[in-house]
């Protein structure tokens, strides 16, 4: 089907009316209603920060294509959206018969046999493809190495193996299942949240409790739909409890350990944030900022170099335990949080004593 190509003195009727039910399964329907406190915006730019994997130039596209309009018409790219606009949107889905190309990229296997795989995934690897990460992802390289399991890709074409995943930026384990029946085992357990998980992240402050529990449902944020949010109504979104302790306070940043009961879409990003303690380095949760701390250049200045020496998301995917689904023994695997992080740690620890020196001379 082609689309009209825009043109400012021509309004095109509600695009919807104009599809047939084939073409409406073709695309997602998205719809943004401004914040009353919404300043001034580009609407390309707008609606970047709301649709999962948009760019400016798809966003563009779509609208010279006569596929976005506001407050029922048609704008140019550099319409400004104002408080209380509308914006209705139509996306192309990805598609469902989207082939999963087999890829010989290298895994860091630490355990393997028969059933199952545990390896170690370091930041920028996505897990299975998704708009704009068709390639390049473990699912492309766990196809090619299924490539003689026939079955396993049959029943999985999409995401050979995969009974969890972790956030692209976010190191540490993936537990990957080599059969079909390992793979509805262990998705048993995920389900039953019998499958153990913790992680190590750095937050932003000083947390009041030395440890604690936080449990806020969670759901697809209405102003930002590839983030999550904590809902104040339980059935807008999905449960789920993260539990944590400190490990060790810097002051200013924190590093603390988080044990998943649940395993919903950004948990602890989510709930570190609803806390008031965003990760540190979480660009999209508010965490690649200075949240706490001084005013001073100095400081900032050492800020940054922490963000150059750990730049993303301070979360480590460092030990997950599970029921062998053939032995019924139970395992447990851990891998150290990579060397990166640790130097930022070692920076951290290194301002902290020297900040302490500094109280102690002027107490003196």
């Amino acid at each position: 089907m082609e689309y009209p190509k825009y043109n400012e003195e021509e309004e095109i009727e509600g695009i919807d009316e104009g599809m047939d039910e084939e073409q409406q399964d073709l695309y997602e329907h998205y719809r943004f209603v401004a914040d009353p406190r919404q300043s001034a915006i580009r609407i390309d730019l707008y609606l970047m920060d709301r649709i999962e994997y948009a760019t400016r130039n798809k966003v563009q596209n779509a609208i010279h294509a006569g596929l976005i309009k506001v407050n029922d018409a048609l704008v140019k790219p550099n319409y400004r959206v104002k408080p209380g606009d509308v914006a209705v949107v139509y996306w192309m889905k990805p598609r469902d018969e989207q082939e999963l190309l087999p890829e010989d990229i290298p895994l860091d296997v630490r355990y393997e046999d028969d059933d199952l795989m545990v390896i170690y995934k370091p930041a920028g690897l996505v897990a299975h493809p998704a708009i704009g990460h068709y390639r390049g992802t473990i699912a492309n390289a766990l196809a090619f190495r299924f490539r003689e399991m026939p079955l396993l890709n049959d029943k999985f074409p999409d995401r050979p193996g995969l009974v969890h995943r972790i956030d692209k930026n976010t190191t540490g384990l993936l537990l990957i299942a080599k059969s079909e029946r390992a793979m509805s085992n262990l998705a048993k357990q995920f389900f039953d949240h019998t499958v153990y998980r913790r992680y190590i992240a750095l937050v932003w402050g000083d947390l009041k409790q030395e440890e604690g529990t936080i449990t806020a449902s969670i759901g697809r944020d209405q102003n930002f739909r590839k983030l999550r949010c904590v809902v104040e109504k339980p059935e807008m979104g999905k449960h789920a409890v993260t539990h944590y302790k400190v490990l060790r306070r810097f002051g200013y940043v924190t590093l603390i350990e988080c044990r998943l009961e649940t395993g919903r879409t950004h948990q602890i990003r989510v709930h570190l944030k609803h806390l008031g303690h965003p990760l540190f380095g979480d660009f999209e949760y508010g965490g690649d900022r200075i949240v706490a701390g001084t005013i001073y250049p100095k400081y900032r200045n050492f800020v940054m170099d922490c963000f150059e020496t750990l730049p993303h998301q301070a979360l480590h995917a460092k030990a997950i335990g599970f029921v062998h689904p053939t032995s019924g023994e139970y395992m447990q695997f851990e891998a150290d949080i990579p060397d990166y992080f640790q130097q930022t740690l070692d920076l951290w620890e290194k301002y902290t004593a020297g900040r302490f020196a500094q109280d102690l001379s002027r107490e003196e």
